[in-house]
């Protein structure tokens, strides 16, 4: 009569790494339990309920009813809708070619370490310390034509004979927009790329120079090649906030002249606040996040 042998130390080899696995599990879920908590209150509660209210008749005072989808199908018909859409397209093409070239030139410009670069780091970094909402306080007041100094700076120094509209004409108020974004956001967008920069490997530069490759080459042929990821980062943060822009046509043009400074997030405000239209503001809203979804998937694609 043959008997069949247990194996209980090898069983309990197995269940000692079990229970430790599960408690590094464990750890693992409360660790990472504060940020779910604070992305589902703030983000996914909020776009749940943004979704629902685009599905709704929800005016400020009063009972929501269910319209789906008039709120969608009558977004064509706002006066706003499609200027909005072609100024704020316009304004992310030029405002993320201008200052990806500028960050990029600041951030070769210090990439090196010489003496003197940490103080240019720290002044082209400067105006990103400075809250949006200042920085387009403090631009109206330097280009206001009653009180501004640019104005009396210009016709001293016989640049101009009279004060310029900076926010007087479409085309003005547009590039003087960019010219804050520009002042405001290059340093910071400098300092993502030199992080980027900073991560080549010397020895790959050494090498392309015993190889007798000129600076076009070695930025064409190798900076730009290893700075794509760094590229992408940026060039998502700046389509996103380009496409997302309020602040500075709020306080500093106020979407003039004439409408012709309106993004699509003043055209959801103005529904909101103005039209107390809250069910519509929030259909314009989904319209934008799948718009933002959709050119952030596609950008990524291209630069995989």
């Amino acid at each position: 009569m043959s008997l069949t042998l247990s194996k209980p130390k090898r069983r309990a080899a197995h269940t000692v790494p079990s229970a430790r696995w599960r408690g590094r599990q464990l750890q693992g879920w409360l660790y990472a339990a504060p940020t779910a908590v604070i992305v589902g209150v703030l983000f996914i509660a909020p776009l749940v309920l943004v979704v629902w209210m685009s599905l709704n008749r929800w005016p400020l005072l009063g009972q929501a009813v269910f319209n789906a989808p008039d709120n969608y199908t009558k977004i064509p018909k706002n006066p706003l809708f499609f200027d909005a859409v072609l100024f704020t397209l316009k304004y992310t093409a030029i405002t993320t070619v201008l200052l990806s070239a500028v960050a990029l030139g600041l951030a070769l410009l210090v990439q090196e370490r010489r003496p003197g670069v940490a103080f240019f780091r720290t002044a082209f970094f400067l105006p990103g310390a400075v809250g949006f909402a200042a920085a387009a306080l403090l631009f109206y007041g330097m280009l206001n034509n009653d009180f501004g100094p640019i104005d009396p700076l210009l016709q001293t120094l016989g640049i101009t004979h009279e004060p310029v509209k900076w926010i007087g004409t479409p085309n003005m108020a547009l590039f003087s927009t960019i010219a804050l974004v520009l002042w405001r956001f290059a340093g910071f967008n400098m300092l993502i790329l030199l992080t980027g920069l900073q991560s080549i490997p010397v020895e790959v530069y050494e090498a392309a120079k015993s190889d007798g490759a000129n600076r076009w080459q070695i930025f064409t042929k190798i900076t730009l090649p290893l700075l794509r990821p760094t590229l992408a980062l940026m060039l998502i943060l700046s389509i996103t906030g380009s496409l997302l822009a309020f602040d500075q046509f709020f306080i500093f043009t106020n979407g003039g002249p004439d409408n012709s400074t309106v993004s699509m997030v003043m055209v959801v405000y103005r529904d909101a606040f103005f039209r107390f239209d809250l069910g519509g503001a929030a259909a314009l809203s989904v319209v934008l996040l799948v718009a933002l979804v959709g050119f952030n998937t596609l950008l990524m694609r291209r630069l995989k």
